[in-house]
């Protein structure tokens, strides 16, 4: 694609932006905030040198968080800019570096609209001496304005599926020229690195997943325990982790005929209530985690996690999982999390944004995949009357993550060189 077709298609999107912003605002009023910071115009202070780290939304922030600490216990003379596409990301952001932020080592805002004028009003702002994209984010624009201004920026942690690698094929010239512009292309996997290298990009490093390195919190078990208390510590507990529109439903089927307590856990907040019209109109006996005080009488059958920023706790309370955007040919969700918690997990038959660590996963048996969506009530079944064979596998999931541990420490040695340019 010649990029005068993709700045022609973004200045449509930049102007097409507020009617998405208002209908996205219905369901999540956080949308209608900060509007002017999508176009390039920011009132955050910079008084260091800043460096520059782009998490789209709650995956990629989560992820983030090792590099991050690092980068401000080796930096200390530095400010760290954290740039978001939503509202849970930028949320999820101000929890995770809450301190930092008061301290003013910390900013957060939203990346605009890859237009060149609100890049070079971003860029002009902020005056980042290195940028750092995560996972498979190419803002063309951006790149180019900060190649033009001798801004470093590197790819890291980066993920490309079969099918995201072909979108990115049809752009043609534009996905190869602003591969060759960065300056440091670090991939998760060898897979990952060999279609960046057919793409364009000249030289790309592997230096593993970066999500492997995220620390569950000190306090999980504790408050998983808290939580058994609650649900009931002889139940047997599936988390349906990370659901995605339709997902529900297929998880509900499966459990049918099963003594197995459900916490549903809806990946994006604005479905919450969604969700509870599904279990009032299937007539399910159901509990919201935010009313959950007291122990759950026995007929309760669903808990459903409409609350924010508790995952390691429904891991910790939970004997396995099914993930969530894996039942629906979505790509599925990252089950490191699940497996660093000792969370044996099922997986769909769509996994292709997470091919590699899935597949890992089952040889390392941390994990099993379903051929079929059909199969998933056998599954939980099996588990569920099989308690030996789901400690195991849970053992198996803790060493899943020891093993692969040490991206941070890579992706800082990497991008040490392009500091001190």
């Amino acid at each position: 694609m010649p990029k005068i077709v993709y700045t022609v298609l973004i200045y449509m999107v930049a102007l097409l932006l507020p009617i998405k912003l208002l209908w996205r605002g219905l369901k999540q009023p956080e949308y209608r905030q900060h509007v002017r910071e999508r176009y390039g115009y920011y009132m955050q202070t910079v008084n260091a040198p800043l460096i520059w780290v782009h998490c789209v939304s709650v995956g990629e922030t989560r992820a983030t968080q090792p590099l991050i600490h690092a980068l401000l216990a080796q930096y200390p003379q530095h400010q760290v800019l954290i740039t978001h596409g939503t509202p849970t990301g930028r949320d999820t952001g101000r929890q995770l570096f809450s301190q930092h932020i008061t301290q003013g080592r910390v900013l957060q805002a939203y990346l605009p609209v890859d237009t060149p004028g609100a890049s070079k009003r971003f860029l002009a702002h902020f005056k980042p001496v290195l940028g750092l994209l995560m996972e498979t984010e190419l803002w063309f624009h951006v790149i180019d304005q900060a190649t033009r201004q001798h801004i470093p920026v590197a790819l890291l942690s980066a993920r490309l599926s079969a099918k995201s690698a072909a979108g990115y094929a049809r752009l043609g010239s534009l996905t190869r020229q602003g591969l060759q512009q960065l300056a440091l292309v670090a991939a998760q996997t060898v897979a990952d690195a060999e279609r960046l290298r057919a793409l364009g990009a000249p030289h790309p490093i592997i230096c593993g997943n970066l999500k492997f390195d995220v620390t569950p919190p000190t306090d999980s078990a504790d408050k998983g325990a808290a939580l058994c208390q609650l649900i009931g510590q002889d139940r047997t507990v599936l988390m349906a982790a990370s659901t995605r529109e339709g997902e529900e439903s297929l998880i509900l089927d499966a459990v049918q005929g099963t003594d197995v307590l459900t916490l549903l856990v809806p990946r994006h907040p604005q479905r919450f209530a969604e969700v509870e019209s599904l279990l009032k109109s299937r007539g399910l006996r159901y509990v919201l985690r935010t009313e959950l005080v007291q122990p759950l009488n026995a007929d309760v059958q669903v808990v459903l996690g409409n609350s924010m920023g508790e995952m390691y706790t429904y891991y910790a309370a939970s004997d396995f999982a099914v993930m969530g955007g894996s039942l629906q040919p979505l790509g599925g969700q990252n089950l490191i999390e699940a497996a660093a918690m000792g969370v044996p997990t099922i997986l769909g038959p769509h996994m292709f944004n997470f091919t590699q660590v899935a597949q890992a996963a089952v040889l390392a048996d941390a994990a099993v995949q379903l051929k079929e969506v059909s199969e998933l009530h056998g599954m939980i079944a099996a588990l569920a009357a099989d308690k030996v064979k789901v400690r195991m596998m849970a053992e198996a999931a803790k060493g899943f993550t020891l093993q692969h541990r040490g991206t941070t420490e890579r992706l800082m040695m990497a991008i040490a060189p392009l500091l001190k340019k």
